[in-house]
């Protein structure tokens, strides 16, 4: 009698501890593709970092150029280079974002 009581238990036991290992391996599969998610979301956030200091620095540029004062025939010269600046400093960050 005894002896199957001690059966009986510890077939419960182990019923559990397989139920505890199944959430354990959800739980922990989880929490890798949670890391994973986080690590792209950081990756884009960084990204969306990187396009607003570009628009921050191109707004600067056209403050700049706009409180100027400038003959009529420079104004145009002066708007390509500066145009020219703004995409070459493109290109520099499109490249050291690789």
């Amino acid at each position: 009698m005894a002896e199957s009581r001690l059966r009986s238990e510890l077939n419960q036991l182990e019923r559990k501890l397989v139920l505890l290992l199944s959430d354990f391996k959800k739980k922990d599969a989880e929490i890798e593709m949670l890391k994973l998610e986080n690590q792209k979301l950081k990756l884009h956030l960084e990204e969306k970092d990187e396009k607003m200091a570009s628009f921050q620095n191109q707004d600067k540029i056209s403050k700049i150029v706009n409180s100027m004062v400038v003959d009529e025939n420079d104004t145009e010269a002066l708007s390509n280079l500066l145009s020219e600046y703004i995409n070459e400093v493109d290109k520099c960050i499109a490249h050291l974002s690789e």
